[in-house]
């Protein structure tokens, strides 16, 4: 503020100068700027809150639609090309890590025109050799016949747009399949979150491995995301020498064994990344440090979050997820970074294409997204945001960045895109391939589209509720004891200090319509009950406080259509003791 105040100054004597003498000019300087400069207006190089690079979106066409063309063929052992494109889009992440091998590549030749043809002065226009390679990309996503892809950009082949990764997602699970750059453009809006660009991508593939006379085939819409490495740091006005982590399944805890320092003998990278994906600096002490001190409950958390992160960048990252019902954040689809020479840890945004699902799900019968997922709860089981939570101080954060997210998601910001949105890619959602995997009929669509809105404020209500209630906790295996059986639960936690009691239950099917067991009012946070014969099982625990206000256990029981929440299941063998089975699918 302060240098926007005195540029307008110059600017301001510079037109007096213009019309007096020198003197005059002086004296107008003196008039217009005063004798003294106020030092608290000065940013200085202490101030702790990230900003992102506005210029950078206001630059970019939302609407816009970019022709990519990639022709892909076989390369060579040194690159690790030497595939089919078949073969790339036949296996999955987990099949990789079960065979044991490195993702299969291609050659790829990257062009970017429009719907025409190529385009003079465009990426790739007038190249023949291969300029990139081609991969699969993604997780749990990788599983989906439509495959999302990381095309790599080979050293001095230029680059796209400034970016050299270009991440290009399908998002088949997305029945409207423009969440995840919707939520990106409206994190543009928010200046306490840290943002990226995207575009909405139709590609078209030449497959030349399977045959001399191949044609390019239309793959439909993606939506490129601007990959989040050094490159993209760098045109943040971020520390692209800092540490860069891909959060692929971290909650918080110290992980010993596994997160340590790279000259350590037990340092495996493999499973280090299994945890937290290396992107920036390797030397690992500091976040060993700030790990250390998460899971040290001598120190206070307003301690740890006045030294080692920034609580408007958690609660604003917090309240945005929690205004989006942005689920899936618990423990992974984020980035921690930190610059060199600074012991902050700051959360980057990524992979938000899980925001706004309630309607959809319920539309399709899919049953998720609910009870302890809704809210506050949703973060429970992580050990820094569990933490957080239970500061005052935080949660007062929290609800100041929850009031002025919805003072900035209004009903027009959000219909502006949307409207666009919808109207643009409904058409190519319901033709040629991905109308194969469309999750909606063009009805459903429409009533998603329309229910955007009030998911918003249906979750921010969400949000409320859930401050009120107990939180979640783990169930534990059951015990053989006294001739029968002992099962035990973590307690619940009020945020009010209620008294709690607990509904256990036990039955042979996941709806507990006729329960073995069912043992109400417990105190304690165990239950007994008789020996069993062999066979399957399901067991269930819900906690109450005193207001009336309920919440089931962080289990699940997982089916193709589903969650069954607060649910255990577990086998008896014929020898009477316990299996454990927490997650089966249907």
């Amino acid at each position: 503020m302060a240098v926007k105040r005195i540029l307008s100054g110059f600017l301001t004597a510079s037109l007096l100068m213009s019309l007096c003498g020198c003197g005059q000019f002086e004296e107008a300087v003196d008039t217009q700027l005063g004798t003294q400069i106020d030092k608290q207006e000065i940013q200085t190089e202490t101030d702790i809150h990230l900003r992102d690079k506005n210029l950078l979106y206001t630059q970019h066409d939302n609407t816009e639609i970019v022709t990519m063309y990639l022709t892909v063929s076989k390369g060579n052992d040194a690159e690790g090309t030497n595939h089919t494109w078949e073969e790339v889009n036949t296996y999955s992440a987990y099949d990789y890590e079960e065979m044991g091998v490195d993702r299969y590549k291609v050659a790829g030749l990257l062009q970017v025109g429009n719907e025409d043809g190529l385009v003079p002065g465009e990426f790739g226009y007038g190249q023949v050799a291969p300029n990139c390679t081609v991969q699969i990309r993604g997780q749990s996503s990788s599983r989906n016949p439509q495959k999302n892809y990381k095309i790599a950009i080979k050293d001095n082949k230029g680059d796209w747009r400034g970016q050299t990764t270009i991440a290009l997602n399908k998002h088949q699970g997305d029945g409207l399949r423009f969440r995840n750059k919707l939520a990106f453009d409206l994190i543009s809006h928010i200046d306490e979150l840290m943002g990226l660009r995207t575009t909405f991508v139709r590609l078209y593939v030449k497959d030349t491995t399977a045959g001399a006379n191949a044609k390019f085939q239309d793959y439909g819409i993606y939506t490129q995301v601007e990959q989040l490495n050094k490159t993209a740091l760098k045109a943040h006005g971020l520390d692209n020498r800092g540490h860069l982590y891909k959060v692929n399944y971290c909650e918080f805890y110290r992980y010993e064994d596994i997160i340590v320092k790279k000259d350590d003998p037990r340092y495996d990278v493999k499973k280090f990344e299994e945890i937290l994906e290396i992107k920036g600096d390797d030397d690992h002490t500091k976040l060993i440090e700030m790990l250390q001190k998460v899971n040290d409950f001598s120190i206070p958390i307003e301690e740890i979050l006045e030294e080692n992160f920034d609580l408007e960048n958690i609660a604003y990252w917090m309240a945005f997820n929690l205004m989006l019902g942005n689920v899936d954040t618990q423990s992974r689809n984020f980035y921690l970074y930190s610059p060199q020479n600074v012991d902050r840890w700051y959360i980057l945004p990524w992979d938000i294409d899980g925001a706004l699902r309630r309607t959809e799900y319920a539309l399709v019968g899919r049953t998720d997204y609910e009870h302890w997922e809704s809210g506050i709860s949703n973060y429970w089981g992580n050990v820094l945001f569990q933490r957080c939570l239970k500061s005052e101080t935080f949660r007062k954060a929290l609800d100041d960045a929850m009031q002025d997210l919805q003072s900035v998601l209004t009903e027009d910001l959000v219909n502006s895109y949307v409207d666009a949105y919808s109207k643009l890619l409904k058409p190519y959602v319901f033709s040629g391939r991905d109308l194969r995997y469309a999750p909606l009929t063009p009805a459903k669509y429409d009533a998603v589209v329309s229910g955007i809105n009030a998911e918003i404020d249906d979750n921010y209500n969400r949000y409320l509720e859930s401050l009120k209630k107990p939180m979640p906790f783990f169930i534990g295996v059951p015990q053989e004891k006294d001739g029968g059986y002992t099962v035990q639960w973590d307690a619940s936690f009020d945020f009010e200090g209620e008294d709690i009691t607990y509904t256990f239950e036990l039955a042979k099917d996941y709806y507990f319509k006729n329960p073995i067991v069912k043992q109400t009012g417990l105190a304690i946070p165990m239950a007994k009950f008789d020996k069993l014969p062999r066979g399957q099982y399901f067991m269930r625990v819900m906690a109450t406080n005193e207001s009336g206000q309920t919440q089931y256990a962080f289990d699940c029981y997982v089916l193709e259509r589903g969650k069954i929440y607060g649910t255990k299941c577990f086998y008896v063998d014929e020898k009477g003791q316990i299996v454990e089975d927490i997650y089966v699918d249907e």
